[in-house]
């Protein structure tokens, strides 16, 4: 059995409030320069997806200037960004027509906002808020490529009829968008290239259905994480969106789009007792601090609630948070593990890797950032919820 030490004052975490969220600059600053530098190989830009950052400074470190391009998945993104100056936003969720009214407001206020959609009911909702506002408001319209959740296909005679009912009324079919979210099931690097591939393929097959009809579509956009990490060609496509590639999370590095040392999230939480005939260790981290996002146990390797690791970000043996409560997190080595179990003290500092960056994320509002030769640990913020938010730039 072996011991880890007390985090003393001397570690620039140590006398932070817990729990509260970890953003490690380096590796953040790492996984975006991979990305971006595979896509320029390929030749194709990012537009990068905001969701997981949700944060003004996160989002300026991972765009390619202050003005976007952007995705975004709440329109609350879209607010908080246009008012921090960023003008180039898809709005990458299926367009309700009770929120037409916001984006007509964004879009008077000079941002370049687009919309998706995948049904004639959204269509007519949009192109007659465009003919109220006199604003042709762009449009893509969803691809479905591999059967995970909404979009059109392109054999199917819907994607020409609204690709008609847009460019006909008083909207701008600006082009398609597809997600390849399948590709989170993927378990070996061909099955991660052949759904890149499918993503490709579809958009840019519905994107020449259209123009075959005389509609246009200078928009061919394709993305998520796994995909534009393994895509080996993008023939046809204008860009590629993804997101939690920013941080990534044990979900990513099950899949093998990344390793666990890329991830740049955690959960910094405090040991506050222990059960040893259980051979457990208490944390004041439970599913309100670490989401209950279970998105490894379908993996080969179940990380639990989380991989646990030193002050300084270094995992611990098969130690993983195996169950949660509010705001209590337990710590046990991994079931069917042969690793010693670590003593950690009353008082030691620990982080906590989380399966899914998104959700854990979306529990606090703002980042502990630190970086490498800095006892300096700044703080970013960031915004939750679905409403309109005020966040200083």
């Amino acid at each position: 059995m072996s011991s880890a030490p007390v985090s003393t004052t001397t570690h620039p975490l140590a006398g932070i409030e817990t729990p509260c969220l970890v953003l490690d600059e380096d590796r953040m600053l790492h996984n975006i320069a991979r990305l971006k530098t595979r896509l320029a190989r390929l030749g194709v830009p990012l537009r990068p997806h905001l969701k997981t950052a949700k944060s003004i400074p996160a989002a300026r470190a991972v765009m390619d200037g202050p003005g976007g391009p952007a995705a975004v998945s709440p329109l609350q993104e879209a607010e908080v960004f246009a008012a921090a100056g960023v003008k180039d936003i898809l709005y990458a969720v299926g367009v309700a027509p009770q929120k037409l009214d916001r984006v007509a407001a964004l879009r008077r206020q000079g941002v370049n906002l687009s919309v998706v959609l995948d049904s004639l009911e959204q269509a007519a909702a949009v192109t007659a808020m465009a003919r109220m506002t006199n604003d042709r408001i762009p449009v893509l319209i969803e691809i479905d490529c591999d059967g995970h959740r909404a979009g059109v296909g392109a054999s199917d005679p819907l994607l020409v009829e609204i690709g008609r009912a847009l460019h006909q009324g008083d909207a701008e079919l600006r082009g398609v968008m597809a997600h390849a979210g399948e590709s989170y099931s993927c378990r070996s690097v061909a099955a991660l290239e052949q759904a890149a591939e499918e993503e490709r393929a579809a958009a840019v097959a519905c994107a020449e259905v259209l123009r075959s009809a005389g509609l246009p579509c200078p928009v061919v956009s394709v993305g998520s994480t796994p995909t534009a990490h393994f895509a080996r060609r993008l023939d046809g496509v204008t860009e590629v969106r993804a997101g939690v590639f920013v941080m990534f999370d044990l979900v990513m590095a099950g899949i093998g789009v990344c390793a666990v040392a890329d991830i740049a999230l955690s959960v910094l939480a405090t040991v506050i007792g222990h059960r040893a005939d259980r051979r457990w260790t208490f944390i004041d981290a439970g599913w309100m601090a670490l989401s209950r996002d279970r998105g490894t146990a379908k993996q080969p390797i179940d990380q639990g609630y989380g991989i646990v690791c030193d002050i300084d970000g270094r995992p611990y043996p098969d130690l993983i948070v195996t169950e949660t409560n509010q705001e209590h997190g337990i710590i046990a080595v991994r079931p069917g593990s042969t690793a010693p179990q670590v003593t950690l003290p009353v008082g030691t500092r620990v982080r906590i890797l989380p399966n899914h960056a998104c959700a854990t994320g979306a529990q606090h509002d703002r980042y502990h950032v630190v970086s490498a030769g800095s006892d300096a640990v700044r703080q970013w913020e960031r915004f939750r919820g679905w409403s309109e938010a005020e966040l200083s730039p």
